[in-house]
């Protein structure tokens, strides 16, 4: 097919629609797509809607018409918002004391991250069976390059990814939109443009008169602090940007005014990494109370050790360092990192790390929540060799083996230990908010 025959396509019925057509003649639907690059673009941004929320709508008919927030108790945050509850004001990473302020009459349920993993997985299997070239960015987005895969599919990118599209919702009864670009940069902003159900193209041709009225904050890494120092400097579109040199924008931002220049422009060089290794493993949770007692948090710190253990020793990788991350109440994220000698996948290492990274920071200091994680990841071959100083951490090693086979046969209640028996507050993980 060549690319003059792709620049158009209906996104319900696949067929390929008259030039000035608005509506597809086949099967009248008004979702048609046009775009003179249509057939000659294949890097894809793939981002579910609304997913959390989407996939307890679909197992719970009731809500569909609902506003549903889906977070913690009033001390969480907001993992996602449904479309409802979004024209409220709802957000994601919102307080949920602000969500229900803002939208009083929402259903509010608490995440179910296995039930979330497990839908994502089936998406990735889809996404796979499209190309091998898949990075994803999260358990529900993910960038696709579909370069020389038409011979294989029998149709252009344009057309595999509206196909898709439309199989996500049969088959597994939630929606994507996609965003279809020749660079990611380009291709994630597209999918963000008509959530839900969207698909957007930016080709070459008018990427930087479209990038011109965009504001700064449409750019990686410019947040809101960011965006005030440019606000300040006057600069607050994306246009400005592009009328300013390089070495100007350099001098005032450093190595970020070297990526101001490139992506105002539409500039990414970045290729597509099929299935990108995680730099870190890590959980925490938000309590239903400050806490300031270090025997209070020490059950906690252990539970979330155990975790982030389990998730290692079951991806068997390893980390050499420990990282404590603590929030005071007034909103402070304190973090500490300690480097091993060596990796390690054992919660009784990670434990006790930890614990000495948490004594010298309970000083009467109410905190709000607590995590720790493991980075520099590795093999997990190399992690946990016998210590000649320490001789009974390696009976420690085989007691955590013997509680983990346990528990794999009857369980994570089946074994507690000390720190854990019989404590009341129980971690709950806050999940990362989902678009």
């Amino acid at each position: 097919m060549t690319v003059n025959a792709a620049r158009g396509i209906c996104r319900d019925c696949l067929s390929r629609p008259g030039p000035h057509e608005r509506r597809c003649r086949a099967c009248g639907s008004p979702r048609v797509l046009h775009h003179d690059e249509l057939g000659a673009l294949s890097l894809a941004h793939i981002d579910c809607d609304a997913f959390y929320a989407a996939v307890e709508k679909r197992d719970n008919p009731q809500l569909r018409d609902k506003p549903l927030i889906i977070g913690g108790g009033k001390r969480g945050v907001v993992s996602t918002a449904c479309y409802i509850a979004r024209i409220h004001g709802v957000r994601s990473a919102m307080p949920m004391f602000k969500a229900l302020e803002a939208c009083p009459t929402a259903v509010v349920i608490k995440p179910d991250m296995e039930k979330y993993v497990r839908v994502g997985r089936q998406i990735r299997e889809m996404m796979l069976a499209l190309t091998p070239m898949v990075e994803p960015l999260s358990i529900d987005e993910a960038f696709l390059d579909l370069a020389g895969t038409e011979r294989l599919h029998g149709a252009p990118a344009s057309t595999v990814l509206a196909r898709f599209a439309r199989q996500v919702e049969e088959e597994i009864g939630i929606t994507v939109s996609i965003g279809l670009s020749y660079c990611k940069f380009l291709a994630k902003v597209a999918s963000d443009l008509n959530k839900p159900r969207g698909y957007s193209v930016i080709g070459r041709a008018e990427a930087r008169s479209f990038l011109a009225e965009q504001p700064v904050t449409a750019i990686w890494g410019v947040g809101k602090a960011f965006a005030a120092s440019l606000a300040a400097d006057g600069i607050r579109t994306i246009g400005q940007l592009q009328h300013m040199e390089r070495a100007d924008l350099m001098r005032r931002y450093g190595m970020m005014g070297e990526r101001l220049y490139r992506l105002s422009r539409g500039e990414d060089e970045r290729s597509v990494q099929p299935r990108g290794e995680a730099k870190s493993v890590s959980s925490e949770t938000t309590f239903d109370r400050d806490i300031a007692a270090l025997d209070d948090l020490v059950p906690i710190l252990r539970a979330l050790s155990e975790r982030v253990s389990a998730r290692l020793k079951k991806a068997d990788i390893a980390g050499r360092t420990i990282v404590l991350k603590l929030k005071t109440k007034d909103f402070r994220i304190r973090t500490r990192n300690r480097q091993l000698a060596d990796p390690t996948r054992l919660a009784d290492r990670i434990f006790a790390t930890g614990l000495d990274m948490l004594k010298r920071e309970t000083d009467g200091t109410f905190f709000r929540l607590i995590g720790i994680g493991v980075t520099d990841l590795t093999d997990a071959a190399r992690a946990d060799p016998p210590d000649l100083v320490d001789r009974l951490s390696h009976k420690r090693a085989l007691a955590e083996g013997a509680i983990d086979a346990l528990r794999e046969k009857y369980g994570r209640q089946a074994v507690e230990t000390g720190y854990t028996f019989g404590r009341a507050r129980k971690p709950r993980p806050e999940p990362e908010p989902d678009g």
